[in-house]
């Protein structure tokens, strides 16, 4: 590979590792943001929850406008859009304002993700596949890693630690973009003489307002709802009118020429749709154990925030040499057994999260951890092989941003699950039957890979035979 094509990979890395570390790093600092703003769990899970919103909308958003003005312009006009967030979240005057620049920081960091993955593919025409693999370790290995830099910071600096640690990420990744990211081929002025209502027609803005205005209230209306089991009739009906605006959002995907997410997609190439599905739901397990145990280890357990980030980074680490190992395994033998194998591990971990007690030791602790870890970097490259075997050339670019969004809408679901079954306030038991929850979701995930397998196989076979 040359010089200039890996210092594009570091330029881009640099800069997309920023949405999933920011991600992973609140992990450990939602005890401390609890005793801050004197809020209990179930609000303070915002912090999460609205992140993932931000980030599922912003996604197939950027996508679009990179098209439309270029993948280079929004690449860096993300970085200045998260220097920004990074600056300007640690003098919230209160929680709701550290919300407003968590979603800006959100939003930031999704260009860079939407956009980076698109310009190492247009850019870098040799060993692609290990270009990937090597964006693929930036991203989980930040993500997984993020609890121990967070826990880290918080113990000397406090909270605000967590943005101001982006601010070297940025400026590396900026100062590098500029000079090895290349120009655009496609002239910006096609898109600044289109009229503002075409432009809005292009993007789908109607479809981008309707996914807005009907996931928030829908999420709203489920978060309101508390282990107890108590409901409110008001969220109640906040919850069944962003149902009801997601149906008209749905109906309008299908009918509108230049669609928002292109659902028509979905019916035309199904493996698309299942590995987008089996990529939320592992997601969805995945987030729920990264964000539950980090609770677990500060409130059952009074483990230290730096303690915590320590603990944590047995996750991180296995994570980060599984991620190579997987490459190499499925370039070898296809996705579909690294991908049942850590369907396998994710239920064995979400098990032995159950056996826990409030006196287990710390080896039981890690050992979960270490299942969770190996699957991540099992499911992160063998999910995105599978959706570029399944995917045409010619929509590999939509491909990937529904992709990105399966992500988001699995964490947003893992923060909706931990504030329904613990929640607004944190305790073991509540934990206890997350394992429980969390383990029968990774069996159904175990049958659908072996099922998926077998089926692959024979499919193989017949067009041998053939």
């Amino acid at each position: 590979m040359k010089a200039r094509s890996k210092w594009l990979m570091i330029s881009v890395g640099l800069g997309m590792l920023l949405n999933p570390l920011n991600s992973s790093m609140v992990s450990v600092a939602i005890p401390r943001l609890q005793n801050v703003f004197q809020l209990d769990f179930t609000v303070i899970s915002w912090i999460i929850f609205s992140f993932y919103i931000a980030s599922a909308i912003s996604n197939p958003v950027a996508g679009k406008a990179s098209d439309l003005f270029g993948r280079r312009r929004i690449f860096l006009t993300g970085l200045m859009v998260s220097l920004a967030a990074s600056l300007l979240a640690p003098l919230s005057p209160n929680f709701g304002w550290l919300i407003v620049f968590r979603i800006v920081q959100s939003i930031g960091t999704s260009m860079m993700i939407s956009v980076g993955m698109a310009i190492i593919r247009i850019h870098i025409k040799e060993s692609q596949a290990t270009a990937l693999s090597v964006l693929t370790i930036f991203q989980s290995g930040s993500a997984a890693l993020g609890p121990f830099i967070g826990g880290f910071l918080i113990h000397w600096w406090d909270w605000p630690a967590i943005f101001f640690v982006n601010i070297p990420f940025v400026v590396a990744s900026f100062l590098f973009s500029w000079r090895f990211i290349p120009g655009d081929e496609m002239p910006t002025s096609v898109a600044s003489s289109m009229s503002l209502r075409k432009w809005l027609n292009l993007i789908d803005a109607p479809g981008i307002l309707l996914f807005t205005l009907g996931l928030t209230p829908l999420l709203v209306g489920f978060m309101s709802v508390k282990s107890s089991g108590h409901f409110s009739l008001t969220y109640v009906m906040i919850g069944l009118i962003g149902l009801v605006i997601l149906g008209a959002f749905i109906r309008h995907e299908f009918n509108t020429a230049s669609p928002f997410i292109p659902l028509r997609t979905f019916a035309k190439y199904p493996e698309i749709t299942w590995v987008n599905v089996e990529f939320m739901i592992v997601n969805v397990i995945f987030y729920a154990l990264f964000f539950g145990i980090p609770s677990y280890l500060q409130t059952v357990r009074h483990v230290s925030e730096f303690d915590t980030g320590m603990l944590m980074l047995s996750l991180g680490l296995c994570s980060l040499v599984a991620s190579p190992l997987a490459g190499r395994w499925i370039d070898k033998s296809g996705p579909r057994p690294a991908l049942l194998t850590a369907a396998t591990l994710m239920t064995l971990g979400s098990v032995w999260i159950v056996t826990l007690n409030p006196a287990s030791s710390v080896i039981h602790v890690c050992l979960a951890l270490a299942a969770f870890g190996i699957s991540n970097g099992l499911n992160s490259v063998g999910m995105q092989a599978a959706l570029f075997r399944s995917s045409p050339k010619e929509i590999i670019g939509v491909a990937s941003g529904l992709f990105s969004t399966s992500r988001n809408l699995g964490a947003i679901l893992s923060s909706l699950l931990i504030g329904i079954v613990i929640g607004g306030k944190f305790s073991f038991g509540g934990f206890r039957l997350l394992g429980v929850i969390l383990a029968v979701i990774a069996l159904s995930l175990v049958l659908m890979s072996w099922r998926r397998r077998k089926s692959g196989q024979l499919q193989k076979a017949g067009s041998h035979s053939n």
